[in-house]
Parts: C-alpha cells; structure tokens; sequence
C-alpha cells in the first residue's frame, strides 16, 4: 500500500530531510551558496523572498526561493534561480553535484507525489523504492544539461523530463518481472496504469509549477479533458505558441473551479478587459496552431 506518511524514519525521503538538514549547517555548503547567489546577481532578491539578511544566505534561503508563493515575481524569481543551479549541475565535480541535490530538494514534494502514484497493492516496486527511482531520474535529469536551455519553466520541464526517465525504468522493470505478475493481469483493475498516473501527476506538478491552477495549491483530483488542457497548453507554452500569461488566461478559465475575470485580472495585475482579450487571442492561437500527425 502507499505509505501515508513518505517521510517516515529510515524513508527515502527521510534520509534526504537528514542530510538536508547536514548540508544547511555545513559552513563550506552556505559559503558556496552565498557566492553563487552573488555571482550571479540574485542574492539581493532571494534575501527579499525569505525575509533574510543577504550576508547570511545559505541552503535555507535558496530552498524557500525555488518554493515561491503567489505572484508572477516570485515565480520569476524561482525561475531565474533554478536555472541558474541547473546550469551549474551540468558541470563537473562537487559544484555540480551540490547544485543538482539543491535542485532534487526543491522537487521533493513533486518527488512525493510522483512516487505515490507509481505504488501499487500487487506486485511492482514498493514505495522506497520507487521513491529512490524518482529521485536518481531527477538528479539525473537536472545533471543533463537539457533543462536550462529551454523556454518556458524550468521546473515545469524538469518534472516532465524526469517523469519520462522513470517511465522507461518502470516499462523495464515490467517486462523483466513480468513472468512474476502473470496473475495480477487477471485480478480486476479498470484504472489507469503506473505510467499513466505516473504521467498524470506530473502534468498536473508541472501545471502547478506553472501556475496554472485557478487556486494555489494545485488541481490534485483534475482528470480527463482537464489534464488534456493543461498538457496541450504546458506544450505550447514551452514551445513558445503562447505566454505563460496566455496560459493562465485560459486555465484559470477553464477549469472546474474558474476564476471571474474581475478575480483573474486582479491577480494577474491587469483590468478585467485586458484579461478577456487576451485569453480570447490565446484561444484562437491554439486552435490554430499545428497538430502534429498521427503516427501511421
């Protein structure tokens, strides 16, 4: 069964608060932090985002600015800083390997979520297990170097990345144990697969990631054309066919809980015409955007 609670003692992600928690107190670890927020132009920024004097930033301070609240400037913030450390754990050596744990913390609760959906009450991985596949495919996948480069949000392409690597891992692990779950094919079971609740709930992070759910927090029940939505317009959006705002416009609207116009526009720091314009442009650019063809 999925294990309520993932942080348990001895747990994957149990392990990864304690050394967390080593790193945040190791002098050396908050003294390279410090410089590379610096280096890069960010430290007067993350220092504002977590309410922290900027001759003291270290791990803590990073972590709270990769976890933003509400707003296009947090979100901005948080974008520029993972970057900034993805660019960085595509080197080499212990700046490398420093910068991707950073990162696969920030990804923990993303990481949670993943795992859980992955967990099933027969055969397959358990959770630790699964919770140690998720995690090596997003170290591995901010190690890559493909992430930073690309339009659109980091965070958001980083969890789809990720998910595509466990995807293949578990597709694997399937085929290699398959004589061993012969008879769970016989039992009952009209849901969706691993790979696809896998994909689900990635869509859904990334969703989150890129602010399109109407309310903070994220749609975690959001299902059929809604996931269709959010995947067409997380495409477009990385693809450079819309703006994040584009996308907004029309997630906030088009969801089981939308935002009024008046609300959306007054989050979005616009009026509420402005607003209904441009989702209406957002909408016509879909439908007229090219659809990849079908394979044969």
């Amino acid at each position: 069964m999925t294990d309520p609670n993932p942080r348990r003692a001895g747990g994957v992600f149990a392990r990864l608060d304690a050394d967390w928690a080593a790193l945040c107190a190791d002098a050396s670890v908050r003294e390279a932090v410090s410089g590379w927020l610096t280096a890069d132009c960010l430290a007067d920024a993350v220092a504002d985002a977590a309410d922290a004097w900027v001759g003291a930033l270290g791990p803590e301070q990073l972590l709270a600015a990769l976890r933003p609240g509400d707003g296009a400037s947090c979100d901005a913030l948080a974008d520029a800083v993972l970057r900034a450390l993805l660019e960085r754990a595509a080197g080499r050596g212990a700046v490398a390997g420093l910068a991707a744990r950073i990162v696969v913390q920030a990804m923990v609760p993303a990481a949670v979520r993943m795992t859980r959906s992955q967990v099933r009450p027969f055969g397959g991985r358990t959770f630790d297990a699964g919770a140690a596949l998720v995690v090596a495919t997003l170290y591995e996948t901010a190690c890559s170097g493909r992430i930073h480069p690309r339009p659109g949000r980091p965070a958001a392409n980083l969890l789809l990345d990720s998910l595509k690597r466990a995807c293949c891992e578990l597709a694997a692990d399937r085929e290699e144990h398959g004589v061993d779950l012969a008879l769970a094919e016989h039992l009952a079971d009209d849901g969706p697969s691993p790979a696809d609740l896998a994909h689900h709930q990635a869509v859904r992070a990334a969703a989150v990631a890129a602010g399109l759910d109407p309310a903070p927090g994220g749609e975690q029940e959001a299902t059929g054309a809604r996931l269709e939505l959010l995947e067409l317009l997380l495409e477009a959006k990385d693809a450079g066919t819309i703006s994040a705002a584009d996308a907004r416009a029309i997630a906030w609207h088009y969801s089981a809980g939308p935002l009024s116009d008046a609300a959306a526009a007054a989050r979005a720091g616009t009026t509420a015409g402005a607003w209904q314009r441009r989702r209406s442009r957002a909408v016509h650019t879909l439908r007229t955007m090219p659809r990849p063809a079908a394979a044969a």
